[in-house]
């Protein structure tokens, strides 16, 4: 997946939230990407299209500056079939469970939990938080993210089965063929 490195270019779909303006009482945001914020992630991804992309979210304020984000994309996007190469489209709707803390808690909850895994049996642990940068989240970025991942690398058209050509070997087709060849044409002479 070609995800673009900071800095290379802006994420092709942003709907910042800031932490400061989110009530006590949390808040639902249903968002859908433009024309243009489509093309742009399409191309980010390298796909034929994206036909649609909308996302909603709830937002809710947890203690410590932690904010919990949860809610579901969905996306229609084009591909081009593995084995036949004709055009496809396939649905993505994936699930949103995430929690965010402040840059310097996030920071350190995963060293901490980093640290955990030099025991040869670690319990099982949970992710360590999303880092708030700059006092926003970015639920455009979020909702990109999950679509990308949620891209199947290897499209197929419904029906389309992969058939190699088999083909038997030649008996006469091996590697010291053209020694035996040379071996028979002695014992001519």
């Amino acid at each position: 997946m070609n995800r673009p490195t900071a800095g290379s270019e802006p994420d092709p779909w942003r709907v910042p939230v800031t932490v400061a303006q989110i009530p006590d009482t949390g808040l639902h945001r249903e968002i859908e990407a433009s024309v243009a914020e489509r093309q742009a992630m399409a191309e980010v991804a390298g796909l034929r299209d994206i036909l649609s992309a909308r996302a909603e979210f709830d937002v809710m304020p947890k203690s410590g500056g932690r904010i919990h984000v949860a809610g579901r994309v969905q996306a229609r996007i084009g591909q081009t079939c593995v084995v036949t190469l004709d055009p496809v489209e396939n649905e993505i709707d994936e699930e949103i469970d995430l929690m965010f803390a402040p840059e310097a808690e996030a920071r350190r909850l995963s060293d901490l939990i980093e640290e955990g895994q030099d025991d040869e049996a670690p319990p099982e642990v949970a992710d360590p938080p999303e880092a708030i940068m700059g006092g926003i989240i970015d639920l455009g970025r979020l909702a990109t993210d999950a679509l990308f991942l949620a891209i199947d690398p290897y499209p197929r058209k419904p029906g389309a089965v992969f058939e190699a050509e088999v083909v038997a070997p030649n008996p006469e087709d091996h590697p010291f063929a053209a020694l035996k060849a040379l071996q028979d044409k002695k014992k001519g002479q």
